[in-house]
This record gives structure tokens, sequence and C-alpha cells, in this order.
């Protein structure tokens, strides 16, 4: 926006006439003294400038001012697009994915109107972290889901997952009623309509009914926001939040997940970062997504490793590893779409035998890969 400045010219007293004349003589009392003429008095240097200034400036906001910078939304449409934190976003899709009723843009738009994204207490209701648990919900539908060790509604991985479980099981009772003639309406409607008011009073109605109505429609009005949550990216640098990616080995047969363990050379508990992928010696790994190589060299645990910087996602940067390799096929600062070949499965490092170690690193943390993995 260009700057519009609104100038007003200042006005000064003029002065007529010759200049003052030097001191003379004083003149006999009979005649009248001759006032000697002064400069502009604090009056009329700091008063009148002012007042024609807010003068000018009040004439000028009345014939409708400057332009307006940020003109009214109001009758916008909303917006398609939401900031959600990217880590959450795997475990959205992974969680709609139980079930053909729902998509990750309900699971979101559930979450937001439950709690903001906020893990905050409700210390009246006893709700807590992003999908709004009481205990007794929890001690039903909560599972540690990441594998971090406990399950707990504040874990958001924990808490979608959950939420998923519970909307599911809904979609499925709502189904049922709805293939027996029992009641009538879109699915999604009546899923939601059961986890506000309970599956008992739908059926009742035998549609949605009115009790639920102020959730549903508060719901569904936060949907557009997150329907990009539902169209899959096959992967391009600076793409949407929670593009997933490709599988770096075909086929994704897990050995070992992500979570605690004992590492089986060491003895050591602790954090397993990745995803051991079980695969013969000397086939194909591949580039999970498009991106940069960032290193490819031999390390002592890792053996040849390969790390791919993804670029960011919604401010945050995402990049995925690839360890224990036989060859790299790839050098430092190589551009590879998904799908490139990128080297061989090994067991170079501290490895017990030919298999990938596969990481994702958000925004410099491990993260649990597998939600991210397309299946």
């Amino acid at each position: 926006m260009n700057d519009e400045r609104l100038t007003v010219a200042r006005t000064a007293d003029e002065t007529d006439g010759p200049p003052p004349e030097p001191d003379r003589p004083e003149a006999p009392e009979s005649a009248p003294a001759r006032k000697r003429r002064r400069g502009p008095g604090p009056f009329t240097l700091l008063v009148v400038p002012a007042l024609v200034t807010f003068t000018g400036v009040a004439a000028f906001l009345a014939l409708g001012g400057l332009p307006d910078p940020w003109p009214d939304d109001s009758d916008a449409k909303p917006s398609t697009g939401a900031d959600v934190d990217p880590s959450y976003v795997p475990w959205l899709r992974k969680a709609a994915s139980a079930c053909t009723v729902l998509e990750p843009s309900v699971l979101a738009a559930q979450i937001d109107q439950l709690s903001g994204w906020s893990d905050d207490s409700d210390a009246l209701s006893g709700q807590k972290g992003i999908a709004a648990f009481t205990d007794s919900e929890w001690r039903t539908w909560g599972k540690d889901d990441d594998g971090n060790g406990h399950a707990s509604p504040r874990d958001p991985a924990d808490a979608i997952m959950a939420l998923g479980r519970r909307d599911c099981s809904l979609a499925e009772k709502v189904t049922e009623l709805r293939t027996e003639g029992r009641v009538n309406g879109d699915l999604v409607e009546l899923t939601l309509a059961a986890y506000a008011t309970g599956p008992d009073a739908v059926t009742e109605a035998g549609r949605v009914p009115p009790e639920a109505k102020t959730y549903l429609d508060e719901v569904q009005a936060l949907l557009p926001r997150y329907e990009a949550l539902d169209r899959e990216d096959s992967g391009g640098a600076g793409g949407p939040a929670g593009a997933l990616l490709t599988a770096p080995v075909t086929p994704l047969t897990v050995t070992s997940p992500y979570g605690s363990r004992e590492h089986p050379l060491t003895g050591v508990t602790k954090l397993h970062t990745g995803v051991d992928f079980a695969a013969p010696q000397g086939a194909q790994v591949v580039a999970a997504r498009r991106g940069r190589v960032v290193f490819a060299a031999l390390t002592s645990a890792y053996g040849n490793r390969i790390v791919i910087d993804h670029g960011t996602i919604q401010g945050k940067r995402v990049e995925t590893t690839y360890s224990h390799l036989s060859s790299l096929d790839v050098a430092v600062g190589r551009t590879v779409e998904a799908g490139t070949p990128i080297g061989r499965v090994g067991s170079t490092g501290l490895s017990t035998g030919p298999h990938l170690h596969f990481e994702v690193i958000l925004d410099g943390y491990y993260t649990d890969p597998g939600p991210w993995l397309t299946t």
C-alpha cells in the first residue's frame, strides 16, 4: 500500500511596509508615542497552525479520508487453509482411514470446535487435551498410538487417534441404523449428531435430533478451513502441510516400529527413532518425497546414511533419513523426486542384518514415520 500523506501548508503573518526604524530620541509628551512593530507571537506560531491542520484533517476525513487498506471481508468466503501443526496431519489421515465415513477434515473441524487446538484442561467438565476427552471416555478410547510409552489425552497423536476410533464406532452404528431403515440422513451428519447427543437420541429422532443441530452447524462451518487435508499430495518441496510420503522400499514390512525399545546389539533401552523395514540385501531404496540430498556418507552407528531435506511445510522443516545402506547412489546437493533411486539396502553400521532404517524428522525432532507413509 502506498503511503498517502496529508500536507497542510502553514500560514505566517506577513509584515506590511518597511522594517522598523532605529531608535530615535523621545518625542515631546504632547506627541503620540509611535509603537514598534513586533514579530509573530507565540499564539500565531503555535496555535494557529494547529487549528489550521485540525480543520483541514477534519474536512478531509468528512469527505472520505484515506482509502481503507484492509477492506471489509465479512462477506468473503472462509479460507480453505488452516494453520494445523504438520505433525498432526498424518495422524488425522490415519485416524480417518479407519472407516469410510470419516475424512481428515471432519476430525480437524471437530477438534477445532472442541478445543480450538488447545490442550488446556477444562477444570469444570474434566475434559483434557485437544480432543476434549474426560477420564472415563479416555479409558474407553485412549491408547498409546505413537508408541512413546504412555497413553495420554494430552498427547495430540493419541488424542487424534482416539477421536477417530470413537467417531468410526459411531459411524458404524448409524450406518447400521440407516441400513435397517430406522434413521434417515447423511452419514457424516448422523455420526456428528451421535457424538453430540448419543446414538439413542439419533435413533429416537430417526434423523439428526434438534439438540444436536448447534454442534453440527458449528462443525460444518469449520469444515471449509480443512478441506485441503482431504487431498493427498504425491510430494513436492514446500507442498501442503502433511503431504504423505511414498514407500522408500517395497513391500513395507515392519520389523521394528518407532518407539521405546531395547537395542538388539547394545542392550540399551531408548527411543528407536525410526522404523526398520525388512528387505533383502541390495534391494532398491528410493526417495520418499521430492527434496535435496544434504548428507550422504558412512557413519559409525547408521552405516551408510542419506538425509534428504524436503523443505518447509507450514513453517516446519521436514527431512527423511535412510540408513544401513550397502551403497550410496546420490551425492550431497542433488535434487531428487519422489521415487528416485538413492541407494541399496544393506547392513552397514550397528545392524543385525539387511534392512532399511527409515526416519522422519520434523523441525529437528524425530516423529513416527508410520502415519506419513502411503501404504
